[in-house]
């Protein structure tokens, strides 16, 4: 995981619309990347209804949501569509930009190890400097968390 102070590493990938989404893009903003492992699932589902449910007040804050994941950009446009997200959800299938941002390793389930993405977000700053990292996620509760730290 990367940690708090230092620079986010940039990126350009596809949006659920196929548009090209750069770090770059938003100097002067704050963003909140949230990894996420996969479109439509319940987990995922759940965080990501969250930070829906709570756009209002990131954008009062000047805080730019970015969903990423690994799956293909059809993937995202149907998690997109279907929970009515405000938000772009990254399409990076190769895992470059995950590898980047440390949000993927070995993963163990029913006793099998796997490569997996973390469920992690960062806050990056106006500057692009990670402001605070978000290691182990709950879902039900990160919204609120960030919205917190903001405070």
């Amino acid at each position: 995981m990367l940690t708090e102070g230092m620079k986010a590493p940039d990126f350009t990938l596809d949006d659920q619309d196929g548009n090209q989404v750069s770090m770059s893009d938003f100097q002067g903003q704050k963003v909140l990347i949230w990894f996420y492992p996969r479109a439509s699932t319940p987990g995922c589902t759940t965080e990501g209804q969250g930070l829906r449910d709570e756009f209002k007040n990131f954008k009062k804050k000047n805080v730019v949501i970015l969903g990423m994941s690994a799956d293909k950009v059809k993937a995202q446009k149907n998690f997109c569509i279907k929970q009515e997200f405000p938000f772009s959800l990254l399409s990076d299938p190769d895992k470059i930009t995950i590898r980047a941002y440390e949000a993927i390793g070995l993963k163990k389930m029913y006793g099998r190890e796997y490569e997996g993405i973390f469920r992690v977000s960062y806050l990056v700053d106006e500057n692009g400097i990670i402001e605070r990292a978000y290691d182990k996620v709950k879902p039900k509760d990160h919204a609120q968390q960030v919205l917190e730290d903001l405070a």
